[in-house]
């Protein structure tokens, strides 16, 4: 028997049920070009308000999230947000801006606007930053096409091709391959930190830069980054920063510092805006003096006391018809602002403390392909005893059972069991000890009770679906198998 809250929207509706109709007097007549105008009635259900109330309120419980449990996803930062940033950045002389309305109109957005912009540059060390990009990969994107103008101002156009490791992010050679580069990768160190003969090897007057993350996906951090960054320029590429995991170095160590001509940040992972789900996101780009002219339009400036959204030559252009996420931007400056240059420092220090600690609470039965302290993420390769056969895959849908969601499994894929588990600093130390436990108690039945780790979960409204069929075959859309349509 299918309970309520087990029930579409659609399965509710009862022909004649609305929640509630505006009077048509009080609507302005509206006259559709004939076109535009649908030939038959859309497809929508028919239910009351209290029946869309309670079927979204049930819909929203069976979702996890970092409010309802702990959240262990390493590359993600999955932390929670100070929920007086929401409400400051929902303000209505905010929400209410149009982008289209004139500069002097919007002075205090602009302001804003401007001061992140400074702040980002004092973080990272780089010159300028622009706030255009409205996602990592998107920031990634302009980091990229700047590479590329770059050399093309300097009539280099040769370079063509971009350095990955293979230990980086996905969307490292996405991004490269989109702009027009060719990839060219590089094996890692075991640690995933660059083989720097195996760098020198590869480069050459074809290279346009390399792209790096700094700690790296294994949570080490690079310590011959200045070798590389010193080899890569002196071969006349540009370095480039994917700012995923700068949270563990805030405070302490700046890309600008290490090299990096150009770095991107996502101000959703790091700078307090709840990150998944799709969005909202935000990818600013940062570059070194040299490289500013080619930021993208407009640009925030300063003359004055006034603030004004200026095009700039070199530029490469526009990344989106307005001006990036701004809600994002206003999250990031409340955060930023509420932290101050004195405390900025303890996020990564608190992000490093915790990974740690579970790092090294649980070594003992999972296997650690890297020795010593890590930053603010680690990776397990699977289990130590792996006579029942009990997979990263395995361990991950068990947690959920104990209402915990898995870390990052299968990734990096520089070890075959990869599980990437990055606290944040906003955990407690009994929060750690209550998923160190639980961790214990997993890997402990999968030596006594295997079957039941191989067929979790077993609490959730879902049992363990076939994510490949999923996504080749997806169901986008309703459809009553009681009729035709």
């Amino acid at each position: 028997m299918k309970r309520l809250y087990d029930t579409l929207i659609f399965d509710l509706s009862k022909k004649g049920r609305i929640g509630y109709q505006y009077k048509e007097k009080n609507l302005d007549e509206v006259n559709l070009p004939s076109d535009l105008l649908r030939s038959t009635p859309a497809s929508l259900p028919e239910v009351s308000e209290f029946d869309v109330v309670r079927h979204y309120t049930n819909v929203s419980q069976k979702n996890f999230g970092v409010e309802t449990g702990f959240y262990p996803l390493g590359s993600c930062t999955m932390k929670y947000n100070p929920k007086i940033n929401d409400e400051l950045a929902t303000i209505k002389g905010f929400a209410n801006i149009h982008p289209l309305q004139p500069e002097h109109t919007m002075q205090g957005l602009l302001q804003i606007y401007y001061e992140t912009q400074e702040m980002l540059s004092k973080i990272s060390g780089l010159k300028a930053y622009s706030l255009n990009p409205f996602a990592g990969a998107h920031g990634e994107l302009a980091g990229l096409m700047i590479i590329k103008a770059y050399h093309q101002k300097n009539k280099d156009e040769k370079r063509t091709k971009i350095i990955v490791p293979d230990s980086a992010h996905g969307t490292n050679p996405a991004s490269a391959t989109v702009c027009g580069f060719d990839v060219v990768e590089i094996k890692s160190n075991l640690d995933g930190t660059v083989n720097v003969e195996a760098l020198k090897a590869v480069l050459s007057d074809e290279i346009a830069g390399l792209m790096l993350t700094n700690p790296n996906t294994a949570g080490v951090f690079e310590k011959d980054i200045l070798e590389i960054s010193k080899l890569v320029h002196e071969a006349g590429g540009l370095l480039y920063y994917d700012g995923a995991n700068l949270n563990a170095l805030l405070g302490h160590a700046k890309p600008g510092d290490m090299g990096f001509d150009i770095t991107h940040i996502n101000l959703h992972k790091t700078f307090s805006t709840p990150h998944g789900g799709g969005g909202p996101g935000s990818g600013p780009v940062g570059v070194c003096e040299k490289l500013v002219e080619f930021l993208p339009n407009p640009i925030v400036t300063k003359k004055g006391d006034t603030y004004h959204l200026e095009l700039a030559k070199d530029s490469i252009g526009n990344l989106g018809m307005f001006y990036g996420n701004a809600s994002v931007y206003l999250r990031a400056y409340v955060y930023l602002r509420t932290l101050g240059k004195e405390n900025i420092k303890d996020v990564g220090s608190l992000a490093v403390l915790n990974a740690n600690y579970i790092k090294e609470s649980l070594k003992d039965i999972f296997e650690l392909p890297i020795e010593g302290n890590c930053m603010h993420e680690f990776v397990f390769d699977g289990l130590k005893d792996i006579s029942t056969g009990v997979k990263t895959l395995d361990i991950a849908k068990r947690l959920l059972d104990y209402g915990y969601h898995a870390p990052t499994i299968y990734f990096p894929l520089i070890f075959h069991q990869s599980m990437m588990i990055e606290p944040t600093e906003v955990e407690s130390k009994d929060t750690l000890d209550g998923f160190i436990d639980i961790m214990r108690t997993v890997a402990k039945e999968a030596i006594e009770n295997p079957e039941l780790v191989k067929t979790a979960p077993h609490t959730t409204i879902v049992r363990r679906l076939d994510e490949v069929k999923a996504v080749k075959q997806p169901i986008l859309k309703y459809k009553d198998i009681n009729s035709n349509n």
